[in-house]
């Protein structure tokens, strides 16, 4: 039979279900690959045809490694907690885990179609219980652990607890908040269990505290900063605030010099390295205390310095203002009566601004003067005080000085409030823009004047640690990471609260289960959704030991039993989106377990991801968060490697082709119901309409379906070229609203898995972006069933020859081995498919059917085809399910030395023939075959040639 696609792919994909093909094994003496996709979302609108392209990458690689004789782990799970499913209940009232079940279901029905190798026994799901008890366990970990600097790692909280009871705070060398308390063993004992507590907070990786953050009112949440965008929030478009709210943190930036020096250690894309080494901002120079000038001293003030972080501290002398963030927590106290009503509508209008966007824009400059001033602390000037809101209270200190000189933004910002410029160096030139130079003197710098660049920092860091005015610093712009959503869907946070300070909960009790609400939006008062629950508080009646992990006595006496015995309101934030996926990898190795998140045995096995595949988009988000949490749980022993993920690519993105019809603008301005050609536009007023490219075939439209697509173009009239309605053509992202989705069960419809999926890799490189064309997959389509026709003679009768392979057929063969083998281990899976082509041309052209040629020919393409591949393999006489594990056919480089040439052989001049003759043979020898070839003698037709020439490796021309 001709190549019935549907009948085959259905066939295998419900043997590889049934059989668990793709099934690993945590025990296999073969090496092990790990092989990972970001997992997704499930979206209500399932996969459009961009989304497998990863998908597919990863496919390849892994069934290619099994072939090469690796046990491969190759799982899917869903990443299935997240804002979509929760904005469709409120709009609804359906539940969360109804909607996501549901999307679930679509999802897995479109990548099982697409024949993927996913060992389906794995899967994980971030929403599900079983799954989230270890999220909230590691939170747990997170908790009762703290950063040592001093051993460069977290530790648990008890070896803290200990030292303080044995020596006090003296000697802690920690990551920690700014106003720690120093005390003695003896005060520390003193201190009662919650003011213990309280301090210990301040040291915990994950901990409360207040925070500036992107708020949603409409959304009801915290929003990332990668969700924002322009002050409105990427998803729904509602506007998103700054705002000061008690929320979650977790100390990151513990990590940051680890997650930087990680980077040098991994493959991954180098652009993506380079996102997080900014991310992470670190920054080598000096923190210096501004005094506040005694005027402004008032009861508000908590600190009567004002601490400033800078990379240029040798610039010091040029300091001409200060500005703090609008935000800061010194501003209301700093700022007079006089300036109260500027002030307060500056610091208004910047909370309508999220941090990217102030950050971002370097032109507009604006500000305003609190009425305060500062001390500068190496020549006692009055520095008048600012806020900008260019400068955030979360990277560094808040505060900045302001060296006009030097800085572009600050001699634009003295422009503007008319503060003085002072050049600080010999050779400066300020006349129209900053100069940062640090070459020549330095001058108006006091003890600085006369030395160069790095005597004068050296000199001016020395001046201010003597007078205990400032020291070296190194700063990292990466700032804790905000760890709480006002939201439902998301993973409970396990922690009560007595006395206004968290504990955990009893280990045991995990998970700690989402809880019933009878709406998903926050109370009337604004609190988060799960203070709608009803009943839903901590209970301590029945207490044991662990329940009071969180407290400084490991094994409490009764009393504390007693004294903890009531009712207990449990945090209402849920975990980030975040969460459930900066762990996930170590899931798959072990999901079925039940007492820990993975046993240490399958962990030892797998040990890391060999090649994750996933989006730029996630630079600065899960791969950040993962390495985190990876390094983490390093630090307490539970896992060995200190990165995740040995090699990331990133995958392109596939744009849409959008389609356009040209709408007639009559007189007045107004859309008609006529539509214009694209050829013909110029003649007329029209307007582009984005057309649903599904009804458009090599950019023709189908005007029938046009009519039948909206009811207000059922009476539309066109006005044609050449009898055809030509749409015009613009790349575009591909979306809903643009009509340029593409939907694989269409393509896999009409042409099948194995199609789609060589058609995507044949687009081009798998890192690029490059735009969908569904025009081209006919090439592709036609491939394949030139492949099967290989199998069959005439009559479509599978047929096969067991003679020897021919020296053509074989060097065909390995040449596909070979180019095959390279491209796969450099993932340029797009010329595979091209070289696939050449290879079945040459092998159509020897009218091959060559037993032992086409076997291996199977092989080799398996990767990228494996229902088809799947079917000959049975049709060869090989056990079914054995092809994914049969060997990948070795390269053998003899069959591609050319021993022989295919000498064009000409008489007078023309040429009338090909004869292949032996390389080896000499000028006398080649002439002699020639000339006695039957064919040639037929040419001759009896007479002697006058002179034969011979260019070895080249030509014959008989001369008669």
């Amino acid at each position: 039979m001709d190549y019935q696609f549907k009948d085959i792919e259905q066939k295998w994909q419900q043997f590889w279900a049934e059989n668990q093909t793709f099934k690993a094994d945590n025990n296999s003496a073969k090496p092990k690959y790990y092989v990972l996709d970001m997992f997704p979302y499930p979206s209500g609108a399932g996969l459009h045809v961009g989304h497998p392209l990863g998908y597919i990458a990863s496919d390849i690689f892994a069934r290619y490694k099994r072939l090469k004789g690796f046990n491969v782990l190759h799982p899917m799970g869903y990443d299935s907690f997240g804002l979509p499913a929760e904005q469709y209940a409120i709009q609804t009232g359906q539940h969360p885990a109804i909607t996501t079940e549901t999307n679930i279901a679509t999802y897995r029905r479109q990548l099982d179609q697409l024949g993927f190798s996913f060992d389906w026994s794995r899967e994980v799901r971030t929403s599900s219980p079983g799954y989230y008890k270890w999220t909230q366990w590691i939170f747990m970990q997170l908790f009762n652990s703290w950063y040592n600097k001093a051993a460069d790692k977290a530790e648990s909280i008890d070896k803290l607890v200990a030292h303080f009871e044995q020596n006090g705070s003296a000697g802690i060398d920690a990551v920690s908040d700014e106003e720690v308390h120093s005390f003695t063993a003896d005060e520390w004992k003193a201190l009662n269990k919650e003011e213990q507590q309280a301090e210990l907070l301040k040291y915990r990786i994950t901990y409360l505290r207040e925070s500036i953050v992107n708020w949603c009112p409409a959304l009801g949440t915290v929003l990332a900063n990668d969700e924002v965008k322009d002050g409105f929030s990427e998803r729904g478009g509602y506007p998103v605030e700054q705002k000061k709210m008690r929320q979650w943190s977790m100390r990151i930036t513990a990590y940051a010099e680890r997650l930087l020096q990680g980077l040098d250690t991994i493959d991954w894309p180098e652009p993506l390295k380079e996102m997080q080494r900014n991310w992470i901002g670190k920054s080598v120079g000096a923190s210096v205390k501004f005094p506040i000038e005694k005027a402004a001293h008032n009861s508000q003030l908590t600190t009567h310095n004002i601490e400033v972080f800078t990379t240029r501290v040798d610039t010091i002398f040029g300091v001409t203002f200060l500005v703090l963030a609008p935000e800061h927590e010194l501003v209301p106290a700093l700022t007079t009566p006089a300036q109260k009503a500027e002030i307060d509508a500056y610091v208004a209008q910047s909370k309508k601004k999220s941090e990217l966007d102030r950050m971002a824009d370097t032109k507009t400059v604006s500000g305003a003067f609190t009425g305060s001033y500062v001390i500068n602390p190496v020549n006692n000037e009055k520095v008048p005080l600012y806020i900008a809101d260019y400068v955030l209270a979360g990277y560094g200190t808040g505060a900045v000085m302001g060296v006009p000189s030097g800085d572009q933004r600050d001699y634009l910002f003295a422009n503007h409030f008319n503060l003085p410029i002072v050049s600080i160096m010999d050779i400066q030139n300020i006349e129209t823009e900053a100069d940062p130079t640090k070459d020549g003197r330095y001058i108006n710098s006091d003890f600085m004047n006369g030395l160069n660049y790095k005597d004068g920092t050296a000199r001016v860091i020395a001046f201010l640690e003597e007078s205990g005015a400032g020291k070296a610093k190194v700063n990292f712009r990466m700032r804790d990471a905000i760890f709480g959503r006002q939201r439902y869907w998301g993973e409970p946070v396990p922690v009560y609260f007595k006395d206004d300070l968290p504990y955990l909960i009893d280990e045991k009790e995990l998970p700690l289960v989402l809880p019933e609400v009878d709406k998903y939006l926050p109370t009337e008062s604004g609190e988060p959704p799960l203070a709608r629950a009803k009943d839903w508080n901590y209970r301590l009646a029945q207490s044991v030991p662990s329940a009071l992990a969180g407290e400084v006595k490991v094994s409490p006496t009764e009393g504390d039993l007693e004294e903890a015995a009531g009712s207990y309101a449990y945090e209402l934030s849920t975990m980030p989106g975040w969460a459930g996926s900066s762990w996930y990898w170590y899931r798959y190795m072990d999901p079925k377990n039940e007492q820990e998140f993975a046993s240490e045995k399958a962990i030892e096995y797998w040990k890391d991801v060999d090649l994750y595949i996933g989006g730029s988009e996630h630079a600065t988000g899960h791969l950040l968060y993962s390495r985190f949490w990876n390094k983490f749980l390093k630090d307490l022993g539970l896992v060995p490697e200190e990165e995740p993920f040995k090699k990331l690519i990133n995958q392109g993105m596939i744009q849409g082709r959008s389609n356009f019809v040209y709408r007639l603008i009559d007189e007045m301005g107004r859309g008609t119901n006529t539509f214009i050609s694209r050829g013909l536009i110029k003649e007329y007023k029209t307007s582009p309409l984005h057309v649903d490219v599904n009804i458009v075939e090599n950019d023709i439209l189908n005007i029938n379906q046009f009519k039948n697509w909206r009811d207000d173009f059922k009476d539309a009239e066109f006005i044609l070229e050449n009898g055809k309605y030509v749409c015009g053509v613009e790349i575009e992202k591909m979306s809903k609203s643009k009509y340029n989705v593409v939907n694989p069960d269409d393509l896999i419809a009409r042409y099948g898995a194995d199609t789609l999926r060589m058609y995507e890799m044949f687009l081009g490189p798998l890192e690029q972006s490059k735009p969908w064309n569904t025009n081209g997959i006919e090439g592709v389509f036609k491939f394949l069933r030139k492949f099967w026709r290989l199998f069959h003679n005439e009559q479509w009768e599978f047929s096969l020859s067991n003679a020897e392979p021919t020296k053509a057929e074989l060097k065909s063969l390995h040449k596909i081995i070979r180019k095959v083998e390279e491209d796969v281990e450099r993932f340029s899976f797009n010329t595979s498919v091209s070289s696939f082509m050449i290879a079945v041309n040459e092998l159509t052209d020897l009218k091959c059917n060559n037993r032992s040629i086409l076997q291996h020919l199977v092989v080799v393409l398996a990767s990228y085809a494996p229902h088809i591949c799947e079917e000959l393999w049975v049709l060869l006489g090989n056990q079914p399910g054995s092809l994914s594990y049969a060997p990948y056919p070795k390269f053998n480089a003899e069959y591609l030395v050319e021993d022989e040439f295919a000498y064009p052989v000409s008489i007078n001049g023309k040429t009338k023939m090909n004869l292949s003759i032996s390389l080896s043979l000499d000028a006398a020898a080649i002439e002699n075959v020639v000339v006695n070839n039957a064919d040639v003698q037929k040419y001759l037709d009896g007479r002697i040639p006058q002179k034969v020439i011979v260019v070895k490796g080249r030509i014959v021309n008989i001369v008669l």
